[in-house]
């Protein structure tokens, strides 16, 4: 009965992307937010869902810190943000933000399949899951309860110390069956607001290297931009606003090469 459930609610997910690095502080979670807000403006029904149990910060990032998650029956009720992107997060669940999750492996996975099973995500065209650094229990538990129509998004930086990472995690795919849809290169030089001359602060070309040596496609570089972090902070996703930055534009140059990914990937 349990897989049933489970099977009859992943029936109604079209696409569904794990974002995914081997390394901490390369901002997958900016990312995971800005993809899911983007395929939500373009007018299709999307979800959000954060795995990151013991540091979950997507709440932060869309103006949610301090709401809860409601339920109807035994249906939990997803935090929405606009019309289109409904959102799933730990982070949602603690009476406040510096309760720490103390959970050992098990319960984590009864919580991300709680999260899948039994959330009201109704007809969705694209599911992203935020998942932490590494190849541990969360992003194992997601690739092994999402099953089909499932695709990994590498993110990385570029600099020699996070690419060695992000090359186990993407062995890991290899290793777990899962697709590789791509490798996103973030904070990807950093251009002067007073100059325009563009700095790599972080080396340069690394995403592009371990796309080339893994034979997956490179999907692109977000340069470093201050006001991605300005709007994460205050709880604005960074594509909700209105931009013609280098970095906003690069962002929807991935989602449309996503976006033609998946549709030439239907049956």
């Amino acid at each position: 009965m349990e897989d049933k459930k489970l099977n009859d609610r992943l029936a109604k997910i079209k696409h569904k992307f794990i974002v995914l690095s081997g390394k901490g502080g390369v901002g997958k979670s900016t990312i995971a937010a800005n993809l899911a807000l983007a395929f939500a403006k373009k007018g299709f029904k999307t979800g959000l869902l954060d795995v990151d149990v013991h540091g979950p910060s997507i709440p932060k990032m869309f103006g949610a810190h301090g709401a809860h998650l409601t339920s109807s029956g035994n249906t939990i009720l997803p935090y929405e943000y606009g019309d289109n992107l409904k959102v799933i997060s730990v982070g949602l669940m603690l009476e406040n933000s510096n309760q720490p999750v103390i959970w050992r492996g098990p319960l984590k996975y009864s919580a991300i399949k709680q999260f899948i099973e039994e959330v009201e995500w109704g007809e969705l065209d694209y599911l992203v899951v935020d998942c932490p650094p590494g190849t541990g229990d969360e992003p194992l538990s997601v690739v092994q309860l999402l099953g089909s129509n499932c695709s990994g998004i590498i993110v990385t930086t570029p600099q020699q110390v996070a690419t060695v990472d992000v090359a186990k995690c993407i062995n890991f795919c290899d290793q777990l069956k899962l697709p590789v849809k791509g490798i996103i290169e973030n904070m990807s030089g950093f251009i002067c607001p007073h100059c325009n001359e563009e700095v790599n602060i972080f080396s340069s070309g690394g995403g592009e290297k371990l796309s080339k040596e893994f034979n997956v496609d490179f999907l692109g570089k977000i340069p470093i931009e201050p006001g991605i972090v300005k709007s994460g902070d205050e709880g604005k996703p960074y594509l909700g606003n209105k931009n013609d930055t280098i970095a906003a534009e690069k962002f929807r140059e991935i989602i449309d090469s996503l976006i033609e990914k998946a549709s030439s990937s239907m049956p």
